[in-house]
């Protein structure tokens, strides 16, 4: 069982069961010894949800990733692949089918798409001839992940590009279908409210998957109350901006996948007396990041300021424990402390992996360069000079620091001053592709087309009234013991967050104004309930909504929302839902053309 995923309110443990009995069951159907193969992307969330153990009890006994050529001997009755749908990942199967075929004895093939099976796959693998091959062709809805015990996730890394570049809605069905897979486990949720063009579309295809399951009433109690949709084009700003939490920066400067991170290991060796530092690790030092682990749960939503104090108390606190020792006289008292022996050595081991973290965090933070970028990006938030060619854009140019990183400065400045002045725009446009090179002009137009580097429309800048009503911008902020989300950017509160407090209380009708100026439309749907199924609030229990954000979220927004569950008369508690978690360099790359 994976405890931490059922401390909070709503117990998602229960989804990641229902997950892994549909795995067994797929599993089980191909009788006999089995090899999967894997596409590899799959790897990182399948692992959240299905250790190898599992596997291995359902007579897995060989595990390979999908690449060209021929597959590795193995002595095994199935071979099943694990694969997204894509079309350049059946040619590689083909591959591997044909020359397995010419190897000797024969092998029952099988294919599991995740997260639905493709018609144009299909046929694709029918074309290379080697359709009839696969006896089961079957699909794995894994549409939501659970990460954490308020986080959903479906690692669908291209949904944004896809859905404002490409105008398709696969992810957007797949989210759909995740929240229909929700509200089977979970219970009918009462209202749904939404703000952007994907939240409508998603809203509308739920409503229509509803109409067409009439014939079995959902008799779960709703363990929900709200769903907020939101798009990621509603608030383009969270994400370019700098994270300052814990998490939010062992991110960016890392960078998290599927719930682990992988750190310069020399940090991590244990330092042995005149040793004089020679046989260091030279393996990435691979560490697991979430709620099970006491001291990160703590500290990783902190403004990473307050983290260092956080830590030496524990160190203090840790550290006396040990001491007792001195102190047990009787066998009982030293039976105690032995069996109290194996958590505090965990607290220890995590409090010294930590400490390592913030040291190497502390070395970026405190650079100046990074002190710079930062006094740039908040000057642009708070609304200083974003309509002239910023001198520290062009030195980072001059300088050709790393591309995604100007692109994240321009993209904001842009965000901050709704559209650049034509001729500023042409500027950085010209020094960027000289610079850099032609071929990004293709990024440059990707960039344009999703709306965060554009030309000023109608000469006007609507940013300063969003940043007024919705009060984003905070000068005298407290980041030890924060009283408001702004913590999370030392300034800056993330506008979506802003807009699900205020719907929380009082409303969105008392900000409808700023409502219109943000793009596609605001709507609220009612789902009717069965009777006996309402909820009777009791005195001080809290509403439970889930937001689900179409495009993407940064762990910077997610501890703002946790901030908010936290509040004492808060009234809301959140369980977040996304389609990627993402920072603003992953993000920004997601939208780059790679130059052929």
């Amino acid at each position: 069982m994976a405890a931490h995923l059922s401390y909070g309110r709503v117990n998602l443990n229960v989804l990641r069961e229902a997950v892994r009995r549909e795995l067994r069951e797929f599993l089980d159907k191909c009788a006999g010894s089995k090899a999967i193969v894997w596409d590899e992307y799959l790897t990182g969330p399948f692992g959240l949800i299905a250790q190898y153990s599992l596997l291995k009890e359902h007579e897995v006994e060989k595990m390979f990733t999908l690449k060209g050529s021929r597959l590795p001997a193995a002595d095994v009755k199935n071979i099943i692949f694990f694969v997204r749908p894509r079309l350049e990942l059946m040619d590689i199967i083909a591959e591997n089918v044909l020359s397995e075929d010419r190897r000797g004895p024969a092998r029952d093939f099988h294919i599991l798409f995740v997260p639905r099976r493709s018609l144009l796959c299909e046929q694709r693998l029918k074309d290379l001839g080697v359709l009839g091959s696969f006896i089961h062709r079957e699909e794995y809805s894994l549409d939501l992940i659970p990460f954490d015990g308020d986080l959903l996730s479906m690692e669908s890394e291209s949904a944004f590009k896809e859905c404002y570049l490409e105008s398709d809605q696969t992810s957007l069905y797949h989210a759909a279908k995740g929240l229909m897979t929700l509200q089977a486990l979970y219970g009918t949720i009462p209202q749904i409210f939404g703000k952007g063009e994907c939240a409508r579309q998603v809203a509308n295809m739920m409503i229509r998957m509803k109409r067409e399951f009439t014939g079995s009433q959902n008799s779960i109690f709703p363990v929900f109350d709200n769903l907020l949709l939101l798009d990621r084009n509603v608030d383009l700003l969270s994400p370019l901006a700098t994270q300052l939490t814990y998490e939010g920066l062992i991110d960016e400067i890392y960078g998290i996948q599927n719930s682990y991170v992988k750190l310069p290991p020399e940090k991590f060796a244990p330092k042995k007396q005149g040793d004089g530092g020679k046989d260091l690790p030279t393996e990435a030092k691979k560490l697991q990041l979430n709620s099970a682990e006491e001291l990160y749960a703590e500290i990783r939503d902190k403004n990473f300021n307050a983290v260092g104090s956080v830590l030496s108390k524990k160190a203090k606190v840790i550290s006396a424990a040990f001491e007792e020792r001195h102190n047990a006289k009787t066998v009982g008292e030293i039976k105690q402390f032995v069996s109290q022996l194996p958590h505090m050595q965990a607290a220890r081991g995590s409090l010294a992996n930590h400490t390592s973290i913030a040291e190497l965090i502390k070395d970026v933070t405190t650079s100046e360069d990074f002190f710079d970028k930062l006094t740039v990006e908040q000057e642009f938030m708070s609304g200083i000079d974003t309509d002239k060619v910023n001198s520290y854009i062009e030195d980072c140019i001059a300088q050709k620091h790393p591309l995604i990183k100007v692109l994240r400065l321009v993209c904001l400045q842009s965000v901050c001053n709704s559209g650049l002045k034509q001729k500023v725009l042409d500027y950085y446009k010209r020094e960027i592709l000289q610079t850099y090179g032609y071929e990004h002009i293709l990024t440059l137009h990707n960039l344009e087309k999703a709306g965060l580097l554009k030309p000023q429309m109608g000469g006007r800048n609507n940013y300063p009234t969003i940043r007024k009503t919705l009060r984003l911008w905070m000068d005298d902020v407290n980041e030890q013991n924060p009283t408001d989300i702004s913590y999370v950017y030392s300034g800056y509160a993330p506008l979506s967050v802003r807009l699900a407090q205020l719907l929380s209380r009082p409303g969105w009708r008392s900000i409808e104004e700023v409502l219109r100026i943000l793009p596609g439309p605001h709507f609220e749907e009612r789902q009717p309930l069965p009777t006996g199924l309402q909820k009777k609030r009791q005195p001080g229990e809290n509403r439970v909504t889930l937001i689900f954000f179409l495009g993407g979220v940064t762990f910077a927004e997610i501890a703002a929302l946790r901030f908010l569950s936290q509040l004492e008369d808060g009234g809301t508690e959140y369980v977040i839902a996304t389609t990627k978690l993402i920072n603003g360099a992953s993000w920004i790359e997601s939208l780059m053309e790679k130059p052929f």
